[in-house]
């Protein structure tokens, strides 16, 4: 019999989406606070959950019946939320950005090894069905060597969007596209093609009228050698995120689907028509599996409650920290950026203007 985790959601946006996977996941979870200033905005949660309300971290943090303090908070306010809750033992789930700088990072990085408690980032894009079929493919050797790739995040938010008052803003978004948007794509690259290298990028304020940028070029050179183009923007006629890879067996597109592009269907064509069957008979059995927050999560309670992996770990939160510093660096000097980073780099301590 599973041990059912007891979670408090500190914060009523996004938090409600991972209550839906919470709820999704009854025998693993029991949500029993949502914690938002914002009494009105948390009640629907409180509902659906049939949890308590809380109006402060701090009252989740007093709290005895809480396993697993969910952060849903702006980004500005991750660090000291996580690092309140490791102090108090208590395990971690937050929304990304994970922090602002590789060495607050590095500062949770430490506190989580000093604590009883365990932290996981949310990159709840990994766990489509799709993107897991070509992670077989290439587990087994069958994609071969990879070529290049392209990573789209082609989205649309206007002056609606940035009406809320702490998005587009430096000190509270901590960035742009690259930091609210494009996060999650460039992880899937990383989760796919394996460690970034290089990074030369563009960026420009084009599309709103805010204090960061909302379009962006990268340049990317992988650990294998591949080859990666990305560009991002939020003046897109329709949201829409798409993937593609060529390996040298074959080529492979993602989905449509602006905010789970590693659903299926993806489409997988050998370059070989004669191999293309061998292709799709080592697809055949893939199982079917739940996806997005509701799987990461179902895949975090194995971990928090078995000693399993964590399905995402403080060192992804850190290479996807990396590549955004490494971005705004290359931008602001007009250079090719090396990785990884060290506390030697002028970007380590913040890319916040």
């Amino acid at each position: 019999m599973s041990t059912t985790l007891r979670v408090a959601i500190v914060g009523a946006g996004i938090g409600a989406e991972h209550l839906k996977a919470y709820l999704a996941l009854p025998d693993l979870y029991r949500v029993v606070s949502i914690a938002d200033l914002d009494r009105q905005r948390a009640a629907p949660l409180v509902a659906a959950a049939g949890a308590d309300y809380d109006d402060s971290l701090q009252a989740v943090l007093a709290r005895e019946d809480v396993d697993v303090v969910d952060i849903c908070l702006p980004p500005q306010l991750h660090k000291e939320a996580v690092l309140g809750a490791l102090a108090c033992g208590r395990h971690v789930i937050c929304e990304k950005p994970l922090t602002g700088s590789l060495a607050q990072c590095d500062e949770i990085m430490a506190a989580a090894a000093a604590s009883t408690g365990q932290v996981m980032p949310v990159f709840q894009y990994r766990f489509g069905q799709g993107l897991g079929q070509l992670r077989r493919l290439i587990d087994t050797g069958l994609a071969g060597r990879p070529f290049v790739a392209t990573v789209e995040t082609h989205w649309n938010r206007d002056a609606n969007y940035y009406a809320v008052p702490w998005r587009g803003r430096w000190d509270t978004e901590l960035g742009g596209a690259i930091v609210g948007h494009a996060i999650h794509a460039h992880d899937l690259l990383v989760h796919t093609l394996g460690p970034i290298v290089a990074v030369q990028a563009q960026l420009a304020t084009r599309v709103n009228q805010i204090d960061v940028e909302d379009c962006a070029a990268f340049i990317i050179g992988m650990g294998n050698g591949a080859l990666v183009t990305s560009s991002v923007t939020l003046g897109s006629a329709r949201d829409q995120s798409r993937l593609r890879f060529c390996f040298e067996n074959l080529s492979a597109q993602s989905s449509l689907d602006p905010y789970n592009p590693g659903t299926s269907p993806w489409t997988f064509q050998a370059r070989d028509p004669f191999e293309q069957s061998r292709i799709d008979s080592a697809l055949a059995d893939y199982p079917a599996h739940q996806e997005g927050f509701a799987r990461q999560f179902e895949l975090a309670h194995a971990a928090l409650t078995e000693g399993t992996p964590l399905p995402v770990t403080l060192a992804d939160a850190r290479a996807s920290l990396e590549l955004i510093t490494a971005a705004y660096s290359s931008h602001a000097t007009g250079e090719r950026v090396r990785l990884p980073l060290n506390a030697d780099h002028p970007g380590y301590a913040g890319w916040v203007p």
